[in-house]
């Protein structure tokens, strides 16, 4: 019984940081708020998580489950990894981890790190398998590719430039596709 209580309140906490950590930025947000928000006492946040950064880095524990492109034609790829995106921010209960971490690290060293380690550890390997490129020609096709991503995500979802904001997912998919596929196939 005391594991199932342990791993409730454990979820309550995790699913309050989130909201908190996504209407306060990481900066703003406090253990007090977060506790208050899950109804526990914040010497509970601290029990389970020790600290601010630790309940943050479980808060946003991303895995963007890049889709495997391999057997697509080379074309498409670029096409189909914006859709990939799009639907991990609109249709994916996570993708509100993903806009929380791009809002936060605009203005704090802490999380702007965390989307750093998410790109070389979750994009770069997949674009150098895409490309067949090496290393240093990966991590710029990769760095290319996250500045449409983000910048997608910037204008749609939090700035909600009218737009863009209004455009279809298969608008987007097109429109944004053939400048990806430019990033990972074409001579830079």
């Amino acid at each position: 019984m005391t594991g199932r209580r342990s791993d409730a309140t454990r979820a309550a906490i995790l699913r309050a940081a989130r909201v908190r950590f996504a209407e306060d930025g990481y900066q703003r947000a406090t253990i007090r708020a977060i506790a208050a928000d899950a109804s526990i006492d914040p010497s509970m946040v601290m029990r389970y998580y020790g600290s601010k950064e630790r309940l943050f880095a479980a808060a946003v524990d991303i895995d963007l489950r890049m889709p495997d492109l391999a057997g697509l034609p080379a074309g498409r790829i670029g096409p189909e990894l914006v859709r990939h995106w799009v639907r991990r921010w609109e249709d994916d209960p996570t993708g509100d981890v993903l806009l929380t971490l791009l809002r936060s690290a605009a203005t704090d060293d802490t999380v702007a790190e965390r989307v750093r380690g998410v790109f070389q550890q979750q994009i770069v390997p997949v674009v150098r398998k895409l490309s067949g490129a090496g290393e240093a020609e990966a991590q710029e096709r990769a760095g290319l590719l996250a500045t449409q991503m983000l910048g997608l995500a910037m204008c749609r979802h939090i700035l909600r430039i009218p737009p863009v904001a209004a455009m279809t997912t298969e608008q987007v998919v097109e429109r944004v596709g053939a400048t990806v596929q430019r990033y990972l196939t074409a001579a830079l």
